[in-house]
């Protein structure tokens, strides 16, 4: 399986902070980031804790805030690439992380991951929701500058409604047949990634 996680900048200057933390306080604080994970726009910690946790952890408000975004990164892309915990402890430790910390990740994810996962499929991510799909195909056979034109032409539409709200909201897209293909391409790519979510 190819590596989710790049070693970048921001990676190593996390990797640095985490492997400074004692392994007893890092499980702990990897335990409630997977918990509170699922929640939209809400923090996994209040401001009160935070200044806690920078006081318990010996970290600045800005390195905390690194460790506490990588780690939700780590565990948001696991959920996304469906990682095994043996792959996600290698992969961790391929980024330098130390190999303790790294079991502390990749046990916390086999035994609270599948209750995230479908957690976050029962989430929206999106402020609305696909209700209804209708379609009509157009022909146009000539125009002005043009005696005979034949310009196929197909027209998508989407009633949308959002979760809190009964009215929907209708959208209207003209495809070529050039664009329905590629959009037929592309929800097919969607239809193999959630296929590999469940």
């Amino acid at each position: 399986m190819t590596s989710f996680l790049k070693e970048t900048q921001s990676i190593k200057e996390a990797v640095t902070f985490i492997n400074a933390i004692d392994v007893n306080k890092f499980s702990r604080l990897i335990s409630r980031i997977i918990q509170k994970l699922h929640l939209k726009g809400k923090r996994t910690f209040s401001d009160e804790e935070e200044e806690k946790l920078q006081a318990a952890l010996s970290l600045d408000k800005q390195a905390l805030n690194l460790v506490l975004e990588t780690a939700a990164f780590i565990l948001e892309q696991a959920v996304y690439h469906n990682v095994k915990p043996a792959s996600l402890q290698q992969q961790l430790e391929a980024v330098r992380l130390n190999p303790d910390k790294a079991e502390v990740f990749s046990q916390t994810w086999a035994a609270a991951g599948p209750e995230l996962v479908e957690k976050l499929k029962q989430n929206t991510f999106a402020p609305k929701k696909l209700e209804y799909v209708g379609w009509q195909l157009n022909l146009q056979m000539a125009q002005s500058s043009q005696a005979r034109l034949k310009s196929p032409s197909a027209v998508l539409q989407l009633g949308l409604r959002k979760e809190d709200s009964e009215v929907q909201e209708n959208v209207f897209v003209d495809f070529n047949h050039q664009e329905l293909l590629d959009f037929y391409n592309k929800l097919e790519i969607v239809q193999g990634q959630l296929d590999t979510l469940t």
